[in-house]
């Protein structure tokens, strides 16, 4: 068996005095995960919320040609960059607004089962 593999019986333990050997600090398990909070989760948050921006602002550094935009009765000259992003906020607003209403819905119905 190679040495970057582990053992499945435990090591014999030194004799007193000698330093472990590489072998028996490959066989001893590891020390457990530290637990995930709610920092943690609110630091990944925080860093692919960073990076997201960092990409966004380079979309919008790169699409700064002007676009003529008509939407209903309003017509006008806008950025492609912010026409695509005012767009992009608008169709999370609705996906949100969307969301929302249907997790009400359900919410209503789990609480009328729970009275029955």
């Amino acid at each position: 068996m190679s040495v970057l593999h582990r053992t499945r019986h435990a090591p014999k333990p030194a004799a007193s005095g000698t330093p472990p050997s590489a072998v028996d600090e490959l066989v001893t398990p590891l020390p457990a995960r530290a637990p995930r909070t709610r920092l943690s989760g609110a630091w990944l948050g925080i860093c692919v919320t960073v990076l997201s921006f960092v990409v966004l602002i380079v979309f919008m550094l790169q699409n700064t040609g002007s676009v003529a935009v008509n939407f209903l009765w309003l017509n006008g000259s806008v950025p492609l960059a912010l026409a695509l992003f005012i767009a992009g906020v608008a169709a999370a607003v609705l996906a949100t607004t969307i969301g929302a209403a249907r997790m009400t819905q359900l919410r209503r119905l789990v609480r009328r089962r729970g009275k029955d």
